[in-house]
């Protein structure tokens, strides 16, 4: 089985859905079944990633493809990424669904909600193709099939003013980002003559580095990073949070994805490599420094997490700056367990509480004490407390860069890390020393229950023993 098929299964079964939602309404007792369903889908065809992966003439990809798309690099990784994060995110949506029908019908009926557990569908298959593009304009296009998938996603809510307002924002914005990188495509091929990153030559001119810096930074509106983050906050509080979840999980591994294919060859060029390596860790200073600081102050779990986001992008932006690919892996790996493992227990809270505030975790060792231990796991983990998978991604990170950044760049980096122990903290203090009004013990749905005991576990597992992924980046930890 080819594996350059897997994007035409995953739309395909995303159009096969979309059909049943349309014309066999009565067949579903709920609309929310369609996501079990493309969930049920999304795993054959993680197996079917995993066994080609292991299959040299299933990585073979035909003449007329092979311009615009690869399997070698770390199309695999990216590919399996995206699937396992669409899977998590069509979970999550399921337990969701009660606030999902609240803010899209007038009767709170599921009537509205069927094309929002297949959107991610069609999401999912170009973060894929976005994986194995090698040509600028492939990038381009999935990158806006992602792109347009995730306005509708966002502002999906639309009977919650900040669904709406974070749908806007992100429109708007998207649209400036999407505006560098055509301009950023346009000069780069003014200056190499090709799209094709595969046969480009790299020269030293100020038209190619200027190309370079717009694509640069329509990249980092992608992955959360300075100077294009402003957008993060506004909408990861207004989307639903299992949109929230994607867009910081999957949306940005994509977005390093890409990065990483472009600007790779570039890191590597005696030509423009100090260049772009200087860029690289000017933005990753000011995201920690942003991230982190402004992450402080937050009494919003969802805003907390959102600046969490933009903190995390800085640490893999300093491994990227450090060549340290392979560490970058390793750290979206551990990214997106503690992410998603945070944003489930969220949404739980969120469902029974009605309510995205820290103060509403209170007591929450009293209220549920094993999803108490769960996020004190996973906000230790996030803070990088030894032992967990968090750790391991830092430690990784300031290996890479301690010698090959500036130093100035490491010291901020460690004072955004000690800062990151506050502010993950606040959340562990609510949990055990805050007491709360509402004693109301909390019930946790089955999927979201074995979905949090498993990354909860992974969580711990990455930090005792993270050989266990050395397969799948292609390195010996």
């Amino acid at each position: 089985m080819s594996t350059y098929l897997l994007e035409f299964y995953v739309v395909g079964l995303g159009v096969v859905l979309l059909l049943l939602e349309a014309f066999a309404p009565n067949k579903f007792k709920s609309k929310s079944c369609i996501a079990i369903i493309g969930a049920i889908g999304l795993t054959i065809i993680l197996g079917l990633l995993i066994a080609g992966s292991y299959c040299p003439a299933c990585k073979v990809v035909p003449d007329w493809l092979s311009r615009f798309y690869s399997t070698g690099g770390y199309a695999i990784f990216f590919k399996g990424f995206a699937l396992v994060s669409t899977i998590l995110v069509l979970l999550m949506s399921y337990d969701f669904r009660s606030i999902l029908n609240k803010y899209t019908s007038n009767d709170n009926s599921d009537e509205n909600t069927g094309e929002f557990y297949v959107l991610p569908l069609f999401a999912c298959a170009g973060l894929m193709w976005m994986a194995s593009a090698t040509d600028l304009v492939s990038i381009f296009v999935s990158l806006e099939l992602v792109t347009i998938t995730f306005y509708i996603m966002v502002a999906f809510m639309r009977r919650n003013v900040g669904s709406l307002e974070a749908g806007v924002k992100y429109l708007i914005l998207g649209a400036l980002s999407t505006g560098f990188l055509v301009y950023g495509i346009a000069w780069l091929y003014g200056a190499t003559g090709t799209t094709d990153l595969t046969n480009m030559t790299i020269v030293n001119s100020p038209t190619l580095l200027f190309g370079l810096s717009l694509i640069i930074l329509s990249l980092a509106f992608k992955v959360g990073a300075a100077p294009m983050q402003l957008w993060i906050p506004d909408v990861y509080q207004g989307a639903p949070t299992p949109i929230t979840s994607f867009l910081s999980v999957a949306s940005k591994a994509a977005g390093f994805g890409v990065a990483i294919t472009i600007l790779r060859p570039f890191i590597e060029s005696a030509e423009t490599g100090n260049t772009v390596k200087m860029i690289l860790v000017t933005l990753a200073a000011a995201t920690l420094l942003y991230g982190n600081l402004s992450a402080l102050a937050q009494t919003n779990f969802k805003r907390l997490l959102a600046y969490s986001s933009i903190a995390h992008a800085g640490f893999m932006l300093l491994g990227m700056a450090a060549g340290a690919f392979e560490f970058v892996l390793f750290y979206l790996s551990t990214y997106l367990v503690m992410t998603f493992a945070a944003f489930f227990i969220l949404g739980i809270v969120r469902i029974q509480n009605d309510s995205d505030e820290i103060s509403t975790f209170d007591g929450l060792s009293k209220r549920n004490p094993q999803l108490a231990l769960a996020l004190t796991i996973i906000m230790s983990g996030m803070a990088g407390v030894p032992l967990t998978a968090g750790f391991i991604g830092k430690f990784l990170m300031f290996s890479a860069a301690i010698g090959t950044v500036p130093m100035i760049v490491i010291v901020i980096a460690f004072i955004s890390a000690a800062a990151g122990f506050y502010y993950y903290f606040k959340v562990i203090r609510a949990i055990y020393w805050h007491s709360s009004e509402n004693t109301t013990s909390l019930t946790v749905p089955c999927i979201s229950k074995v979905a949090i005991i498993i990354l909860t576990a992974a969580t711990i597992i990455l930090g005792v023993y993270p050989k266990v992924l050395e397969p799948l980046i292609g390195i010996s930890l």
